[in-house]
């Protein structure tokens, strides 16, 4: 028997074995160790990988991308109307649900964003999983964010036993990036902080990360959305635009397939210039006929994107300061994620923390696989498996705050869970309210961290309301709120007024 990991990115999967006491990541039908999460339809075909991103350029309104971003997510969520505002195939909303509306010329089609994610499954379970292992292998283990609530759970599970596997267990990132350098296993009792820094195709996320006696946990989590390897494509792209515009006198980036052919050859140029000093761009009739080559070197590029490393930087400062950390509390970095292979970074990485051993061994994009794949090999009982059993606690994935007033009547929000808060925990809070009032009303808002809470960031449209309270002349009345949040995310609360004993209590089912 065997066990696989893997790892849906939004631009990108990856899925390694474990077998024979070792995991390793498998290449797919073209040779590649990594299968664009692409899926593009035609009228007869669904084509997957590197074949659908190759043919975008002739079929984009056709062509399925980032489908992570959207999974399991209503038209309601703030990040799918971006999703469907940017998106080049159309997105509608059909019977409650998100679909995509693919016209092949025939018929339209009306196709489920866990379909996409299913497919793509389907060819890292056959086409490579099950090629590598000779055998109908189906046990694994998937990776998710840490912020990836219930819904996006399900709904990846789902797709992933849509496609046949046996779903071991949903584990988070960065717990499968250590469990790949096997951190904690070595001195299981000693306790170490570890900084995951993760830079994938649409995100950075880095967390800080306790291990202590082989159990890991997020202490904090900090995630932009708008640093990734597509942004570091897009500046170089738009470079060879200008480059294309200063030799030939042509404008071409309101033209959309010439930024498309522009968008793939900065992409290989991009990963080029991680291990050579220059790369070459050749593009054969960009524009009206006119043919294009040209050279980029790696100061060039590191230029460019000099803005973008340091808003990485910046993160890491940013999540150092909000856990109450220094970087020389820091034991270990760990490096994931594409993009966090280029050399630029990883040497402002280790400026930062020039006493910390930085983990890059492993190539970082198939370090979240990798322990994906370890976890399952644990799950299924190995004999020979290399390192002990690691626990993942389940932790609340952003800030839980309540909302109350200061002195001056101004609002002022409390943080009662914050991100990485080991599941299940209980808080209580005492509340002050006029006793001029007969109603008081209990609101909680969801934050990340850095964002202050919002109106629109209410953690669930449910309220705690105590009625019919005795009015008092003077003075204040003491409301005591007991919070406890299960595994699962759900969220029991129970409200008291401390005078009369008068109590209300609701459950709020998902945590987002």
């Amino acid at each position: 028997m065997a066990a696989i990991g893997v790892h849906l990115g939004c631009t990108s999967a990856c899925v390694a074995v474990y077998k024979d006491g070792r995991a390793g990541v498998v290449a797919n039908d073209a040779g590649d160790r990594v299968t664009p999460a692409v899926v593009a339809y035609s009228e007869n075909e669904e084509v997957v990988g590197l074949a659908a991103k190759q043919s975008r350029i002739r079929n984009i309104s056709n062509t399925v991308m980032k489908v992570k971003q959207i999974l399991g997510r209503s038209s309601e969520d703030p990040q799918a109307r971006k999703y469907i505002t940017e998106s080049k195939c159309l997105v509608i909303e059909k019977n409650g649900k998100l679909r995509y509306e693919i016209d092949t010329g025939e018929e339209t089609k009306f196709i489920n964003p866990e379909d996409v994610a299913r497919l793509i499954f389907s060819k890292m379970k056959a086409e490579t999983a099950q090629s590598a292992l000779g055998s109908d292998a189906n046990d694994v283990v998937i990776t998710v964010p840490f912020d990836f609530g219930e819904k996006q759970k399900n709904a990846l599970g789902e797709a992933a036993r849509a496609a046949g596997f046996n779903v071991l267990r949903l584990i988070h990132e960065p717990s499968a990036a250590l469990l790949a350098y096997g951190i904690g296993q070595d001195s299981p009792t000693e306790k170490s902080y570890i900084l995951v820094f993760k830079l994938g195709g649409t995100s950075l996320s880095v967390s800080v990360m306790e291990v202590n006696s082989g159990i890991y946990r997020v202490l904090s989590t900090n995630t932009d959305e708008n640093i990734g390897g597509a942004h570091f494509t897009e500046t170089l792209a738009q470079y060879l635009a200008s480059e294309f515009q200063r030799s030939f006198k042509h404008d071409v980036r309101g033209n959309a397939r010439a930024m498309m052919k522009l968008m793939n050859s900065a992409e290989v140029a991009k990963h080029s210039l991680s291990t050579l000093g220059s790369a070459n761009c050749f593009l054969d009739s960009l524009y009206e006929g006119q043919d294009f080559d040209c050279n980029v070197s790696r100061a060039r590029f590191e230029l460019l994107c000099s803005p973008l490393f340091n808003k990485c930087i910046e993160a890491i400062r940013e999540l150092l300061e909000q856990s109450g950390f220094t970087a020389d509390d820091i034991n270990k970095v760990v490096l994931c994620g594409g993009s966090s292979r280029i050399p630029k970074l990883q040497q402002l990485i280790k400026d930062l923390f020039p006493e910390v051993e930085l983990l890059n061994s492993i190539p970082p994009d198939e370090v979240i696989p990798i322990g994906a794949a370890i976890e399952a090999g644990i799950l299924i009982g190995k004999e020979n498996l290399l390192v002990e059993d690691s626990l993942v606690i389940e932790c609340s994935a952003k800030d839980i705050l309540i909302k109350g007033v200061d002195e001056s009547g101004a609002d002022r929000f409390t943080v009662l869970f914050p991100s990485g808060t080991p599941l299940p925990a209980r808080r209580q809070h005492t509340l002050q309210a006029p006793g001029s009032i007969s109603s008081v009303c209990l609101e909680l808002y969801e934050s990340e961290g850095k964002n202050s809470a919002k109106e629109e960031n209410k953690f669930a449209q449910k309220q705690v309301v105590l009625q019919d309270l005795d009015r008092k002349e003077n003075g204040l009345r003491d409301i005591l709120a007991v919070l406890t949040m299960k595994r699962d995310g759900s969220l029991h609360v129970t409200c008291t007024d401390q005078e009369t004993g008068k109590c209300e209590a609701i459950t709020i089912e998902v945590a987002s």
